[in-house]
């Protein structure tokens, strides 16, 4: 029986399938969430993983916030100054900040902080590359004081993206950024009560009582005041589709991230939940290749997939035939957005020929390494995205190990660079939020900095430059040449290869009121 029968035919008992049962009706302090995989990584710094970023978005607060709009405005900082022409930045931290441990977060703080989060997020880097100095001029105040001006430094310091500037305590910050913190302390509006979790199953946060939101600004996922009406937030993993459907449709469950979308039909249909597309740019599927380990380090193996990929076989594999709810033919730069062209898109668009990708692998000199490719069993689209990639892989004569597990074990290893004998990977399937891929500044995968970069570690001293001047670029027909180059050498050097944009409704219980557009954010939701 089809999943979504199972939902439609289940009108009594529904809760019989979520096991065990999460909530009571009418219990409107705690508000229980289902997360699009399971949190296997806390560190905001130590991983790029999506859940993890929104965990993080909860525990932890940043000197500036983006809105909906992505424009930046203070949130930690009461306010700054700016001296020297625009090189000299002075930051003041608002007054009563506190940890979730009691202490007062410091300026010393702001500055550990912030120089763990630049040396992994591809703006971060770009903006300490530029910096003179960063210290604490006080207790509330830090200084910046730059080689050339910046005026982006609110939204480099507030941007959304996959490594948020968390402001943790210096006795954390000071931990090598390839390892985790030993504890997760923020001062955002949530505390993380770490005696509750359960791997694989549960995460819980509670209000952070002592939290002073903001007095003014637009509401926005990492903006304004951050107003918390619930007692307690509840991620249940739940892999199973038809189980969290279930649940929420009996609402023992408040809110599914990621809804399937072959239930999706079935799930419109139901009077008490709400389906909602709150992102609006949609998601690009990634195939991440590993370039220190063979058969990837050789670029020539890496330019064989393209006479054969077909961006439209994972998209409808992964969500559906119905090409309204998904657009291939998508290069590096989100569709539509100033950054996109369409510099070496015949990459994707010519004619497709297996047969030249075969004698392309051929004439690459590979030698039958083993691909091992780690595909999550427990993600519906990198499930999919993993399947058609191995299909894909295997038509064009590569010897593929298909290693099927769960989402938070591709997380763990991935960040590992072993070879595959010990227990290493050659490739797996992602995904970008749509946002992610507006600019190489937001954009972590698109770095040529190897060991120093992303996982997969893709090493190009040409795309290195390229950012470099696209960074410092003035105006935006520049920028936009200069991303032209930087796509074409992409396609050359294949730092990822690009799978296509999908669209990703999520699914909350009428009851919910608040939701902002943008990734799961529990300030200001209320549950009714």
């Amino acid at each position: 029986m089809k999943r979504r029968e199972l939902l439609v035919g289940a009108a009594a008992g529904l809760s019989g399938l979520a096991a065990p049962a999460l909530a009571r009706q009418g219990d409107t302090k705690v508000l229980r969430f289902v997360p699009q995989a399971d949190l296997a990584l806390l560190d905001p710094i130590q991983t790029a993983a999506i859940v993890t970023r929104n965990h993080a978005a909860m525990v932890f607060d940043t000197l500036y916030g983006v809105d909906v709009q992505k424009v930046a405005h203070p949130q930690m900082v009461e306010g700054h100054t700016v001296e020297d022409g625009g090189r000299t930045w002075i930051l003041t931290l608002r007054e009563r900040l506190l940890f979730h441990d009691g202490t007062p977060v410091l300026a010393r703080d702001a500055v550990a902080s912030l120089r763990r989060w630049a040396r992994k997020d591809a703006y971060g880097d770009a903006l300490f590359q530029n910096t003179e100095e960063l210290v604490a001029l006080d207790d509330r105040r830090l200084r910046f004081r730059l080689r050339q001006p910046m005026s982006n430094l609110p939204y480099i310091l507030g941007k959304e993206g996959p490594y948020l500037s968390a402001i943790m305590p210096e006795r954390l910050a000071v931990t090598d950024p390839s390892r985790p913190v030993p504890e997760v302390v923020g001062s955002g509006p949530f505390r993380y009560l770490a005696g509750e979790r359960v791997p694989g199953s549960r995460n819980v946060y509670a209000k952070w009582e002592r939290y002073v939101p903001r007095p003014d600004g637009p509401t926005g996922p990492l903006s304004g005041p951050k107003v918390v009406h619930v007692d307690r937030v509840e991620w249940h993993t739940i892999p199973d589709a038809s189980t969290a459907a279930a649940a929420l449709r009996a609402g023992e469950v408040d809110w599914w991230e990621r809804p399937t979308v072959d239930l999706l039909p079935s799930m419109r249909r139901i009077s008490n939940v709400q389906i909602a597309l709150t992102q609006k740019e949609g998601a690009m599927g990634v195939l991440k290749l590993n370039h220190l380990t063979a058969p990837f380090d050789n670029p020539a193996v890496r330019r064989a997939l393209w006479p054969a990929l077909q961006q439209q076989d994972f998209l409808a594999a992964a969500r559906g035939d119905d090409a309204s709810d998904w657009q291939a033919g998508v290069g590096y730069f989100l569709p539509g957005s100033a950054m996109a062209s369409e510099a070496g898109m015949e990459a994707l668009t010519s004619p497709r020929d297996v047969a030249a990708a075969r004698r392309a692998l051929r004439d690459s000199g590979y030698s039958g390494q083993p691909v091992a490719l780690l595909i999550a069993t427990d993600f519906p689209e990198l499930n999919a995205f993993g399947m058609v990639a191995g299909a894909l892989m295997e038509s064009i004569g590569l010897k593929v190990d298909h290693q099927m597990v769960d989402w938070g074990t591709v997380l763990q290893r991935i960040i590992q660079p072993k070879p595959v004998s010990e227990g290493g990977w050659s490739a797996f399937c992602t995904s970008l939020p749509g946002a992610y891929t507006l600019d190489p500044g937001v954009n972590w995968y698109l770095r040529g900095n190897g060991t120093a970069g992303s996982v997969g570690w893709p090493t190009s001293e040409t795309l290195e430059t390229l950012r470099s001047k696209w960074l410092v670029a003035d105006g935006d027909a520049d920028r936009h040449a200069l991303c032209r180059d930087i796509q074409t050498e992409c396609f050359a050097s294949v730092p990822y290869v690009p799978l296509g944009r999908f669209y990703q409704p999520t699914a909350f219980h009428n009851r919910l009121t608040g939701i902002v557009e943008s990734f799961p954010v529990f300030h200001n939701v209320k549950k009714g």
